[in-house]
């Protein structure tokens, strides 16, 4: 590494938060495959672009297709493949891009990596809760089936163990409430917090 040196950009983030008018940040979903993470950051990736807010919905599987395309599922895989995603979100971050990162992530020492790449400053933890009866019902790839079949071996709440967040900074209830109201509660909680500024009608 001693031949290796940070290029640093002339704009500094500080510069871009002023121009963008706000502080981004990493939204991260975490929770069982079908749980919804996915659906509500499409939904508010849409809602921040319509209202001139940059964002990018950063998504598991699309990783996997490329900058992740050497990793398997085992838990060392999981763990460097989570890695790389965080310095992605950081990366993005530094632009003063809003990152809407969807990702499993099971494990919490493995979410507690990720606030430490990222910051936790910037780091906000939503967990999508829904019960894996709900998920398994859902099950849009058919993966939950696959993994009772013994197609897929170590899938998380099959042969693989997810642990909930103890302390989200949102837990959104996706068996109960829709896609809509799910981002809603988002949107609200971020004008709350003031980390957007309210552009719900």
């Amino acid at each position: 590494m001693t031949n290796i040196k940070l290029n640093l950009s002339y704009i500094l983030k500080a510069e871009r938060e002023i121009k963008n008018g706000f502080s981004a940040k990493v939204i991260w979903f975490t929770g069982l495959s079908a749980s919804g993470k996915s659906s509500v950051a499409n939904k508010l990736e849409l809602e921040f672009f319509k209202h001139g807010i940059a964002v990018f919905a950063l998504d598991g599987d699309n990783l996997r297709h490329g900058l992740s395309s050497d990793l398997g599922f085992s838990p060392r895989d999981r763990h460097e493949n989570l890695r790389r995603a965080g310095e992605v979100c950081k990366l993005f971050l530094e632009s003063g891009t809003f990152v809407l990162a969807s990702f499993i992530s099971p494990l919490k020492t493995d979410r507690a990596m990720l606030k430490e790449i990222i910051g936790e400053k910037n780091f906000i933890e939503i967990f999508c809760s829904a019960p894996l009866d709900v998920c398994k019902a859902r099950d849009p790839k058919g993966l939950y089936k696959k993994a009772l079949n013994g197609e897929i071996l170590n899938f998380t709440g099959v042969g693989a163990p997810y642990e909930n967040p103890d302390s989200a900074d949102l837990v959104l209830d996706t068996q109960n409430n829709n896609i809509d109201m799910c981002a809603n509660n988002v949107l609200e909680f971020l004008f709350k917090k003031k980390i957007i500024p309210p552009f719900l009608s």
